[in-house]
């Protein structure tokens, strides 16, 4: 593949996973009326609420410093940069390198970091208690995370997303069921890092429960605007990777993995719908529930390959 096309497929990838990320918040919001029996607001609404904001200054406390001001650009940043390295099924992403899925998973916690410490910036018992509890999911979730990219470097050999997606490669049916499983618990993920029911409920107004959205009670106008954005951002890098996984299990396909990563959203909306917010010591159990259920997913996955019998 010469540069011009290479260059015109990785625009095209970002261009699919940025319009992933516009469209899930609404397709979780429509699944969330629908399920309800309400009317609800329009598909794009959060477009429209988005646009208010970054129309709008910004207002900042005497007790908070420069960091407090830079954390939503740094948070934006890194969130899409790291959406630069998820690939839409075979297309190629904008970057990619051997070993790219730990820089994935630490731009994530260098976003995580930030808004941790613009939260501690302000001074405000609130955001610190919602800091904390940030702080400590992160580090119990990110076991999970490394775990499911473990798994598929284990089964395609490979530790870059453009590497692992890049070709269509016939599984056995014993490993589609590995497959599959890995694609679960990336959504369950999803959950954890972008603040959704069970773990956190973004429509809630009560601090002490409150956990991501706490931390920004402070920002308003454009920086409130970035940091909703790198939150889609996030949600789409994970549904879409989640898609790509279930996609290379079943049946390769570009069209697939965009219903897919679109179904996460619909998912999402159900289980919001369906499930109330977990009591905040349950969320422990929660995590580390996911965190065991990926670590079996690597052991049966290991145990495929290299063809081991468990008498």
């Amino acid at each position: 593949m010469d540069t011009l096309s290479y260059m015109v497929q990785a625009l095209f990838n970002t261009a699919v996973v940025v319009a992933v990320a516009l469209l899930l918040p609404g397709v979780i919001n429509r699944t969330r009326a629908i399920l309800a029996g309400r009317k609800g607001v329009t598909m794009y609404q959060h477009l429209n609420n988005v646009h208010l904001l970054l129309r709008k200054g910004a207002v900042y406390s005497s007790t908070t410093t420069f960091l407090f001001r830079a954390v939503p650009a740094v948070y934006l940043g890194a969130t899409l940069t790291a959406l630069l390295f998820v690939p839409v099924g075979n297309l190629r992403p904008l970057l990619s390198f051997e070993g790219d899925v730990v820089m994935f998973a630490y731009l994530f916690a260098l976003g995580r970091l930030a808004i941790v410490l613009a939260a501690m910036d302000t001074g405000s018992s609130f955001e610190g208690m919602g800091a904390s509890r940030e702080a400590l999911y992160g580090a119990l979730v990110e076991p999970a995370m490394f775990l499911v990219f473990a798994t598929l470097a284990l089964i395609t050999g490979y530790t870059s997303f453009a590497d692992i997606f890049g070709l269509c490669r016939g599984v056995e049916s014993q490993m589609i069921v590995v497959l599959l499983l890995v694609c679960y618990v990336v959504v369950r993920v999803i959950t954890v890092e972008a603040g959704r029911i069970p773990v956190d409920d973004p429509r809630t107004h009560l601090e002490l429960t409150m956990i991501h959205e706490v931390m920004v009670l402070d920002y308003c106008g454009i920086d409130l605007g970035m940091i909703q954005i790198a939150g889609w951002l996030k949600t789409a890098a994970f549904a879409v990777i989640a898609a790509d996984v279930m996609a290379y299990a079943l049946w390769y396909n570009i069209a697939l993995v965009l219903l897919a990563a679109l179904g996460v959203g619909v998912f999402i909306g159900i289980v919001e719908s369906l499930q109330a917010r977990n009591k905040l010591s349950r969320n422990t159990t929660y995590i580390l529930t996911i965190v065991a259920l990926a670590m079996v997913v690597f052991f049966v996955a290991y145990l495929l390959q290299h063809d081991i019998d468990i008498q």
